[in-house]
């Protein structure tokens, strides 16, 4: 008993128990290897130009003009000498404390006032000079929660009280001394200030203040009224530094002629003058940093660690290695799970950073997953593959009751197979993920629920004479007009098809009458001429069906959940009984692997007169998408919302956002509305 135990691949469970145990706690090695991840992340997105300058105050800047710090009216020299270079804003990130020792603070002084001049200040022990009134109106009281500081290092009234705007110049590193979140927003003695970056922008979209919204756990909302708007923050107010916004970069002797009205910069680079700041792409001087975050605010980049981030993770890596440690059960088929989903969870982190700028990290789940999947295969193989080969030999003579009859009555017409035209279904469950939750430990109940599932897509199948070819797990695959001949067949699929989705709706309702969360399907059917017969190895064969047409209906199916759609029909099998069934056409797809596109309709029920009328609006929104009139096929979708009883709700959305994908695209004048997938 003891051997079987020490031999079981859930033993690997302590294993997981213990990797998960290690990202709960989250040490500090454990969230740099996390941070450092997502460094790589930001910065393999594509650059993007932004008309923003930073001057360098470099060693040939010095040669120039002598020594460090340089007079102030030289400073005043600079800065009306960029705007008659066409400076739109001027930013002169010194910090200027003390009265200048060259007496130039008199002519500083009337450059700020004849040109907006941003300065910054810098937080300290203790306040120095007399800190100008942040441009900042805030809702609800200040709190523990955001960057606080006990005092503020202002620049000298003279120049302080004239500057257009004043911001704070801080950083905030990461547990590994990184910075890559900057504060927008810190108090000081009460008062919330505006970080250099956000009160540049303040200026620049002539705003008077930047509203900040308070609460108890931190910064709520911030806005800055006018194009930024709403920005984005976590509660400590802070953003995350898009990397791939660029801005230029020029030293103060080698001025461009017309800076084009952008924002300038002007920051010391000269060494031992400056410190770099240590950012996730490298060392970075404090005026880059600014003008990286100002580009992200400009450009609405919302670079996000989702609030349900670690919770999300950690219950990934949990139900991933039970799904692994199940899936072990059967060797090669367990190989096959781990490496789609240890080798997919990289990919999927990149494309929803991509896509939705969330940082998910995957490194703990593929390094959790690995030291399961070894320690699992490391002390079970060999008793895995005695058992896959036992479970094998039970469950050779299988063969559905259809398909045994009439190799009964005539076994050529299964061993030598045939070619002929049929139509094929895949359907798919929907919903069994929180349905397997609710079950727990109690797999017999689950196993019992499963079966009830299978009954109820199975029995429409079996009273229209179709022939189920197998079920993968809670998927399943049948076909019309083999091995029993059906001359309506295309008809006969989606009547079928439509019974099925009945017949799971029923089964939701009674499900959820228990308590438990209810399910869905996904169906997709297709003609085509398919390959059928006895088909497989010496030991294990069984009734199939091969084909282009097969695997083209298996791609149609899986996009049921991508279109919004319960039941997809294709191009071919439409056609065929376009007249007994109420269609929709939903795209022109080229299937993966495939360079012809391929139509695609959906099919409803309970039809009104209302779905009639409209279906030519329908009709008309693809017209329009078919023409690259996005536009008015975007506004047609709103209308459509809320048509054919809200069944269609989910696909207008997805509709919507294909259009606006669309209209970022080159797309040549005699495009024929064909969508390229890129995915299964």
């Amino acid at each position: 008993m003891l051997k079987k135990i020490l031999l079981s691949p859930w033993t690997a469970v302590i294993t997981l128990a213990l990797v998960t145990a290690l990202r709960v706690a989250d040490p500090s090695f454990v969230e740099s290897v996390r941070l450092r991840y997502f460094d790589q992340l930001i910065s393999a997105k594509t650059p993007t130009e932004n008309n923003i300058y930073t001057v360098d105050i470099d060693e040939a800047s010095l040669d120039l003009y002598g020594q460090w710090p340089l007079p102030r009216a030289k400073y005043a020299e600079i800065v009306q000498d960029l705007y008659q270079r066409g400076a739109g804003l001027v930013v002169l990130d010194i910090l200027m404390a003390e009265p200048d020792r060259t007496g130039g603070d008199n002519a500083l002084g009337q450059a700020l006032k004849r040109y907006p001049v941003v300065l910054p200040s810098v937080p300290a022990n203790r306040t120095k000079n007399n800190p100008k009134a942040p441009g900042s109106v805030v809702i609800g009281s200040d709190n523990d929660v955001i960057v606080k500081y006990p005092g503020l290092i202002a620049n000298i009234p003279q120049l302080e009280n004239v500057a257009a705007g004043i911001g704070i110049a801080n950083t905030l590193p990461e547990v590994d001394g990184v910075n890559r979140r900057i504060p927008l927003i810190v108090s000081v003695d009460g008062k919330i200030y505006p970080g250099l970056s956000l009160e540049t922008l303040r200026v620049a979209t002539n705003n008077s203040t930047v509203q900040v919204k308070l609460s108890n756990i931190g910064v709520e909302k911030m806005r800055l009224p006018g194009d930024i708007g709403i920005i984005t923050t976590d509660n400590l107010g802070r953003v995350w530094i898009d990397w791939s916004q660029k801005n230029k970069q020029v030293s103060l002797i080698n001025l461009p002629k017309d800076f084009g009205g952008a924002i300038v910069i002007v920051g010391p680079t000269a060494a031992g003058i400056a410190n770099p700041v240590p950012t996730s792409i490298g060392a970075v001087w404090p005026h880059d940093v600014h003008a990286a975050v100002m580009s992200t605010m400009i450009n609405k980049v919302v670079i996000q660690r989702p609030a349900w981030a670690d919770g999300a993770e950690v219950v990934t890596l949990v139900l991933a290695g039970i799904i692994l440690l199940f899936f072990t059960r059967w060797t090669y088929v367990g190989i096959v799970v781990s490496i789609i989903i240890i080798g997919g969870s990289i990919p999927l982190s990149s494309y929803l950073y991509s896509s939705h700028a969330w940082l998910i990290d995957v490194t703990c789940l593929v390094s959790g997953l690995v030291l399961v999947m070894l320690h699992a295969y490391g002390i079970k193989f060999v008793s895995e593959f005695l058992q896959k080969q036992a479970i094998k030999k039970q469950f050779a003579g299988y063969a559905s009751p259809t398909v045994v009859k009439l190799l009964q009555e005539n076994p050529d017409l299964i061993k030598k197979g045939i070619k002929k035209e049929v139509s094929i279904c895949f359907s798919d469950l929907r919903g069994f993920t929180p349905l397997g939750e609710s079950f727990g430990d109690d797999v017999g109940g689950l196993t019992e629920v499963m079966n009830g599932y299978m009954d109820a897509i199975t029995q429409p199948v079996l009273e229209a004479n179709g022939m189920i070819i197998k079920y993968i797990g809670d998927a399943s695959m049948h076909i019309h007009n083999a091995p029993i001949e059906d001359s309506d067949h295309p008809k006969t699929a989606v009547a079928t098809g439509l019974k099925m989705v009945k017949a799971v709706k029923e089964f939701s309702k009674a499900l959820e009458a228990t308590g438990r969360p209810g399910v869905k399907m996904g169906a997709g059917i297709n003609t085509g001429l398919g390959y059928i017969g006895e088909m497989g190895s010496t030991a294990r064969h069984s009734y199939d069906v091969l084909g282009d047409a097969v695997s083209t209906t298996a791609r149609i199916e899986s996009k049921c959940k991508e279109y919004g759609c319960v039941l997809l029909v294709g191009e071919t099998t439409v056609n065929l009984c376009s007249d007994a069934f109420f269609f929709l056409k939903i795209d022109d797809l080229a299937v993966k692997g495939k360079s012809v596109g391929v139509g695609i309709h959906t099919v409803l029920d309970d039809v009104t007169p209302e779905y009639v009328m409209a279906k030519e609006t329908h009709d008309k929104m693809h017209e329009l998408y078919r023409a690259q009139q996005f536009d008015k096929a975007i506004g047609l979708c709103e209308e459509l919302k809320q048509e054919f009883d809200g069944k269609m709700t989910d696909y207008y959305t997805m509709w919507i956002e294909r259009c606006e994908f669309q209209m970022t695209q080159n797309l040549p004048a005699d495009w024929n509305g064909v969508f390229v997938a890129t995915s299964k």
